[in-house]
Parts: structure tokens; C-alpha cells; sequence
């Protein structure tokens, strides 16, 4: 086989039916938040994972870690939280016991959006995930996402 040869591989197309799939639910879970609660998917995942820090060991995110889980690269994250800080909705303070490390936390207006946009959020992925069952491609790769049980 070769670069240019036109049949692809059964890897390249199990990756090539994964991002689609992946591509299909963003794009719709994007529409919902937008409209209904003027966040972007990955506001809405930055909220949903800071959310979740709490206090104790290894409670608090470094800025690298919340990178990781919101799938961005760190500049970019840095960007966001800005933007969502700018909305009141999250808030940075400096790690008590390294002056050089800065926590972010989610701001009491930022939890009350998050808990207002996860309904929305879990039904636009409900609604994508049922849309895309219905095509014989994608339908095996929504009944694995169904079936994984994965720790936050």
C-alpha cells in the first residue's frame, strides 16, 4: 500500500468515524450551551473541572493539570480562564504555601451557571450520541462511549 493508494486502512477509517463522531457532539453540545447559556464547550468543561477541586491533598489543579483535562494547551487555557474570570465567573488566588503557584476556583456565579448548564449539556450529548446510533459507521463507537464507566 501506498500514500496514495485510495483505500484506507481499517485503522485510518476507525479514526477517521472517531472524529467524526467526536466533531458531531461538540458541534452540538456547542450550539445548546450557546444558545441557552452563552458558554462555549470548553467553558463549560474548564467550569466542570474546576468545579470539582476541593480542599486537601492534591485538591487544587496547577494550571498544567487543568490544561491536560480541558484538552488545551496551557497558553490557551490561561486565555479562557481570563475570559471566564472577566465574567465574573472564576476567580485567582495565590497558592498559600508556594508564592509562586496560582490556583483558579469557580466563583459562586460561575457554579450557578454550571449546575444551569449541565441539564443542557447532558441532553445535547444524549441527542447527539442517539443521532449518531442511527448511522451503522458511528453506532459501534457510541455503544463503547456508552458502555465506559470512567472516574472523573
Amino acid at each position: 500500500m501506498t500514500a496514495t493508494d485510495p483505500a484506507p486502512t481499517a485503522l485510518a477509517q476507525g479514526w477517521c468515524a472517531l472524529s467524526l463522531l467526536h466533531g458531531r457532539i461538540e458541534a452540538h453540545i456547542e450550539r445548546a450551551l450557546q444558545a441557552g447559556h452563552d458558554l462555549s464547550v470548553r467553558e463549560y468543561s474548564l467550569l466542570d473541572v474546576l468545579s470539582r477541586q476541593h480542599d486537601g491533598e492534591g485538591g487544587h489543579l496547577q494550571m498544567k493539570q487543568v490544561a491536560d483535562a480541558v484538552v488545551l494547551s496551557q497558553s490557551a487555557t490561561t486565555r479562557l480562564v481570563t475570559r471566564l474570570e472577566e465574567r465574573g465567573l472564576l476567580e485567582r488566588y495565590l497558592c498559600p504555601t508556594d508564592r509562586r503557584g496560582i490556583y483558579t476556583n469557580v466563583t459562586e456565579a460561575g457554579l450557578l451557571l454550571l449546575e444551569e448548564a449541565r441539564p443542557t449539556n447532558d441532553t445535547a450529548l444524549r441527542e447527539a450520541l442517539d443521532e449518531a446510533a442511527r448511522n451503522p459507521e458511528l453506532a459501534p463507537l457510541v455503544h463503547a462511549v456508552e458502555s465506559l464507566h470512567v472516574s472523573a
